[in-house]
């Protein structure tokens, strides 16, 4: 946009994406209105519809547009144009009239606000929005106050450590003052009608919003009734639906807030005195069905447990450590919803993870019967209606409840004892209160969740179990008999050890694969017997290849026959060598047969999950090559090279016939990879055709899983000198389309994967052939492309150059594993002497500016490496790059001060492990972000 509309084009413009019932022309005027908010002039002619006021539309549209410049464009605004900005907002703010829509509200505040905390001139912000709107316009302070400090710790401001720490003091210091007002609208707002109350609402998001930057000192606060309100407006069963649930936000934040700090103890004692005296309202509203607020009061009795959670582990039972806690949590555990039951789940999450951190069992037997309680409770939640028919159903609200009980127990049992769990649901089944099939079914269920925890040598209870399965009749429910599969599957590490009932389970399970609703788990037990009990399963291999090549007359799922074909595989690889090339030949023919059908028939526009997608077989054969793992005497010709020699020609005409679907492609590379990983050495007669065509494709369409086939490649042939050059020469063909791609406009954010696969790639030579790739005529290139790409956020992807860079520059310390060290390490020096200023100048930047903190680590390690190849060198290169650095940000605020740069430099420079360089950039980086 190369000049400012008029308000008037703008307005029509609106007017067209509000009004016109033409679709075209509203996202016609959508895009010309996007285009305007990022041009330089949407800040005056925001600032004008907000003066002009002609619509709501526009309104709304001006006051997002500035909220959205100030938020992401601040730095458009030359300092001295900053203060003029302020008094219009303010001057806006002030004209906002009685029942002004809400979003237009919040959107001014979020200005206001994100204006306040990046104007680091403006000092005092807060006292001066309450002395400025205080008397007329409560409503709007209110939101801006809320705001304010939500808008701290915004990932798009980056206000930098230092300026955040200005802004909490700068709280703390106009705490009084905010408390003061807080208590006087609550005592003044004391009626039932609606205004009142909804603006005792609108105080405790004030406070919550306060507490969850730290920014209440408790001693002001304890000295003010003002933390009695939300506790006495929980206690009220009148408590309308909207101050319920704000009250409840307060109390939550202020109990997060006082989490293990030392100096919230008084506050702590009296938070804890106020939630717990909200247990008769918690009955009451069981009583009366008011399940909103039930999960309310679970909220705020969850949130007490995790705020004394640490007083609760190191002095149990004693002070505010007291089980009254844990008594609190299971009785939300037990209401007859399991929703509300489920906001505990990270508490108990917490319990196991430091009872298995502290490992001491009289610690644990503390918690020994909460958690037998919890788990009793669990199973009943766990139980389907009683007129549901068919097997469970893992979709849906309630499907994704039973998983994460069935993950919560898997966490927790250790502290009951998974035997003594086991015991529990046993005598559950058998109690006469079970007789009905949901009982029956959740018991089952626990029991899934616990089973591979039980000892292979337990011989009271699971074989009464089992047997009890076995001879369940047909007319047992259905869902009963899938969750009993299921077990069956889960035991198998139990079976391993009693071979005596292998027999009659495999028939079971035979069962179970001829009935459709029942025929996917059954596979998928089958699958974990098999993979557990390999050596026992040998006996019974002719049966898996019979029920293999009748796969297509059972219903089962996609992952269900891979998981089968996946187990076969695996009881496969350990018969005599001389069996297993036929074997495996007849396992694949079902599959080949119906991939070279949909090549020779079908057209190569293909739908996926259509009947003529390939990937069904391609999927299946890739299971098969991925799993059969046969053991091969060096010399000894391999029992599978038959067998994939015969496949390859398939695989390839299906890379040709489907070259432009990367979907199809990605599954036909994976399949190739997992016959050469099968093969190893004895894939060499694949190698020359194979990389033809992956080069000759490549030039056409850049499937980036060309370039991660071609790592498997240089892993398994890197080490061999003649395979060398051709590799080389496969790097060289692919760097060229790929660079192209990369080297467009957001090449490298809209390619991550190619990114991702082509440092794979590269590391593979490093690790294989370092001195052929080093002295490479791509070598260069490829180094200033990890250049490039050091600021790209994409975990996967910079990981892999990351990890690139990394061992590549530890060649140069490498000096036991190859002969020709002193050639590496003059290579990458000289690589490193070229690059190194550049590379810590991305790798600086990268970290401030475009990473999330938790990808800095792999950072840390090549700066680590960097500087172990030439300390002064790497000292030099970080002091250049520290100096560029901005000190200031665009509102005025110091980012980081000279002492805070010449610490990291110090810090960093002088470590004498990776630990520390990681702990000082992830602290550097909270300076600027």
């Amino acid at each position: 946009m190369d000049s400012a509309p008029s308000i008037e084009t703008v307005n029509q413009a609106l007017q067209a994406l509000y009004n016109n019932p033409d679709v075209t022309g509203k996202e016609k005027a959508s895009v010309w209105l996007g285009e305007l908010q990022k041009s330089v002039f949407a800040w005056q002619i925001a600032d004008q519809l907000l003066r002009v006021n002609q619509s709501l539309e526009s309104c709304y549209f001006a006051a997002q547009t500035m909220r959205t410049k100030i938020q992401y464009a601040f730095n458009e605004l030359p300092a001295d144009s900053h203060q003029s900005l302020r008094d219009s907002l303010l001057e806006h703010a002030s004209k906002i009239a009685p029942g002004t829509p809400p979003v237009i509200v919040t959107q001014l505040s979020l200005a206001l606000a994100d204006l306040a905390l990046q104007m680091a001139t403006w000092k005092s912000a807060v006292l001066d929005f309450v002395e400025r709107f205080s008397k007329e316009h409560m409503g709007f302070l209110l939101e801006l106050l809320t705001v304010l400090p939500e808008e701290i710790n915004s990932r798009s401001l980056r206000l930098g450590a230092n300026r955040r720490k200005e802004i909490t003091d700068e709280l703390i210091t106009a705490c009084p003052t905010v408390i003061q007002m807080l208590t006087h609208v609550n005592t003044s707002a004391a009626s039932e009608e609606e205004r009142d109350q909804r603006a005792r609402s609108k105080t405790y998001k004030v406070l919550g919003s306060w507490f969850s930057v730290g920014a209440m000192p408790q001693e002001v606060l304890l000295s003010t009734p003002l933390m009695n309100f939300p506790f006495q407006a929980l206690a009220n069963i009148h408590c309308p639906p909207f101050l319920h649930e704000a009250a409840t936000d307060c109390i939550c934040a202020a109990l997060y807030c006082t989490e293990g700090m030392e100096q919230y103890q008084e506050l702590s004692q009296r938070l804890s005195q106020g939630v717990l005296s909200l247990v008769p309202a918690y009955h009451q509203a069981d009583k009366d069905e008011a399940s909103d607020k039930c999960l309310n009061y679970c909220r705020v009795f969850t949130e007490l447990g995790e705020s004394l959670f640490n007083m609760l582990i190191s002095s149990p039972n004693e002070g505010l450590g007291s089980f009254q806690l844990v008594d609190l949590l299971l009785m939300c555990v037990g209401h007859h919803l399991y929703e509300v039951g489920e906001i505990t789940f990270n508490f108990w999450y917490r319990l196991s993870e430091a009872l298995y951190q502290r490992n001491t069992q009289e610690l644990t037997d503390l918690f020994k019967p909460y958690i037998q309680n919890l788990v009793l409770s669990l199973c009943q939640h766990c139980q389907m209606d009683e007129d549901h028919e068919g097997v469970p159903d893992d979709s849906g609200d309630f499907g994704d409840f039973r998983v994460r009980v069935s993950e919560l127990i898997k966490d927790v049992v250790f502290i009951a004892g998974s035997s003594s769990c086991f015991i529990q649901m046993f005598e559950s089944l058998k109690s006469p209160k079970s007789s009905s099939w949901s009982m029956c079914e959740a018991s089952l269920f626990i029991m899934t969740a616990v089973a591979k925890n039980i000892l292979p040598e337990e011989n009271e209870i699971v074989p009464q179990v089992v047997e009890a399965i076995l001879a369940l009749p047909e007319t047992t429910h259905l869902a009963v008999r899938y969750t009993s599969i299921q077990l069956l599957g889960e035991l198998s590490e139990w079976i391993e050890r009693h071979p005596q009932l292998l027999d009659l389970i495999l028939r079971y399970l035979l069962v179970g694969l001829q009935q459709p609703v029942l025929a996917s788990i059954a596979a998928r037990s089958l699958q974990s017997i098999c993979t557990q009990c390999r050596d026992q399963m040998t006996s019974h291999f002719q049966g898996l290849m019979h029920i293999v090549q009748s796969m297509e007359t059972f219903n089962l799922s996609p992952d269900a026959a891979i998981g089968l074909l996946k187990g076969t595989a695996t009881i496969l690889a350990l018969l005599p060598a001389e069996n297993i090339g036929e074997a495996l030949g007849q396992i694949c023919a079902c599959q080949v047969s119906q991939l070279e059908k949909l090549i020779n028939e079908g057209s190569s526009q293909v739908k996926q999950g259509a009947a003529n997608d390939p990937s069904v077989w391609l999927d299946r054969l890739a299971a098969i090559f991925r799993h059969t793992n046969p053991t091969v005497t060096n010399g000894e010709v391999h029992p599978c090279q038959a067998v994939i020699l015969e496949v390859w020609p398939v695989l390839s005409k299906a890379c040709e016939k489907y070259q432009a679907d990367d979907r199809i492609i990605e599954r036909c590379c994976r399949c190739i990879r997992f016959a050469i990983r099968c093969l190893g050495k004895n894939s060499a007669t694949l190698l020359t055709p194979l990389v033809t065509q992956m080069v000759s494709l490549y030039q056409s369409h850049q499937h980036s899983c060309f370039l991660y086939l071609g790592s498997i490649l240089v892993d398994e042939y890197g080490g061999e000198a003649g395979c060398v050059p051709g590799l080389l020469d496969m790097l060289q063909a692919f760097c060229g389309p790929t660079f192209k791609i990369l080297e467009e406009h957001n090449g490298l954010r809209n390619h991550p994967d190619t990114v991702d696969d082509l440092f794979r790639l590269c590391l593979r030579f490093i690790q294989r052939t370092p001195v052929a790739f080093l002295q490479s005529a791509m070598a260069k290139p490829i180094m200033c492309c990890a250049i490039a790409a050091c600021s790209l956020d994409h975990k996967d992807a910079n990981a892999s150059v990351m990890k690139f860079l990394t061992e590549m520059i530890m060649c140069v310390r490498q000096k036991e594993e190859r002969e020709d060290f002193e050639l590496r390490k003059s290579l990458v020096k000289k690589l490193v002497e070229d690059h190194g200023q550049s590379l810590v100048i991305a790798l600086i930047n990268a970290s401030l500016f475009c990473l999330p903190t938790f990808m800095s680590a792999d950072v840390s390690e090549v700066l680590y490496e960097l500087m172990l190849i030439d300390r002064p060198t790497f000292c030099v290169w970080l002091e250049h790059t520290l100096k560029a650095l901005p000190t200031e940000s665009s509102g005025g605020a110091v980012t980081a001060t000279k002492k805070q740069l010449a610490d990291f430099h110090k810090t960093c420079t002088s470590a004498e492990d990776l630990k520390q360089v990681s702990s000082a950039v992830r602290d550097f980086c909270r300076l600027y972000r």
